[in-house]
């Protein structure tokens, strides 16, 4: 399986990059507005990568066929996972970072960014990758495979900046989710940029600020 993907360059040559996975259902074309809506200064020669999840059947919608990640079969804390799908989308994304390696781009100079069911995979794409990155940016989602946490984030340096960002309204996935997901990764001594913000399952305008603020540190 090799993904598609939209990319967009702020500046030529850029030396710096964010791979972004959208949600459930969605597509690479859903956050291609957050490349301007972050304003970035002329300065920062970036590149936003938005790859295309493959379609597949999703268990929690009754077998339907839609652009996913990996299976879901249930957004509670105790629902079975599908651990081969997360493992076998890691390794594309995985994939995907390593061509920007070899394009050029520093592996401390990119971040994966995601949210929803792409969150949860940057969290253990992000965690898992042999090499350090420059931050992880996990929005309105959980830690999959919580259970194997110590297993999966071995490699990662405790020092990888990991920004969790929640909404206090959302009912798809549950507030509690994250701020799980935020303990245990602070339980691995990783440490974690928390913010929640008075919204539901989306990324609002105070949440896009403090995401440029993020990834200008993380460049730095």
């Amino acid at each position: 399986m090799s993904l598609s993907t939209v990319q967009i360059d702020t500046q030529e040559d850029p030396d710096c990059a964010v791979i972004w996975l959208h949600g459930l259902g969605a597509n690479g074309h859903d956050f291609e507005p957050i490349v301007t809506e972050l304003n970035l200064p002329v300065s920062v020669r970036a590149r936003f990568i938005f790859p295309h999840a493959p379609v597949q059947a999703v268990s929690l919608n009754n077998g339907i066929q839609m652009p996913a990640w990996y299976d879901i079969y249930g957004l509670e804390m105790n629902s079975k996972e599908d651990g081969e799908g997360i493992k076998k989308i890691s390794a594309e994304i995985n994939t995907l970072i390593k061509q920007q390696i070899d394009a050029g781009i520093a592996a401390n100079k990119i971040v994966l960014a995601g949210f929803s069911q792409g969150g949860a995979l940057t969290l253990y794409a992000g965690l898992s990758f042999p090499q350090q990155l420059a931050g992880l940016l996990a929005l309105s989602c959980y830690l999959p495979l919580r259970g194997q946490i110590g297993s999966f984030a071995k490699t990662a340096s405790s020092d990888l900046p990991i920004f969790i960002a929640h909404g206090t309204y959302d009912d798809v996935v549950p507030l509690a989710s994250a701020r799980l997901a935020k303990e245990l990764l602070e339980g691995q001594s990783f440490k974690v940029v928390w913010h929640d913000y008075p919204c539901a399952h989306t990324v609002c305008t105070e949440e896009i600020q403090d995401i440029r603020e993020f990834l200008l540190n993380c460049w730095q």
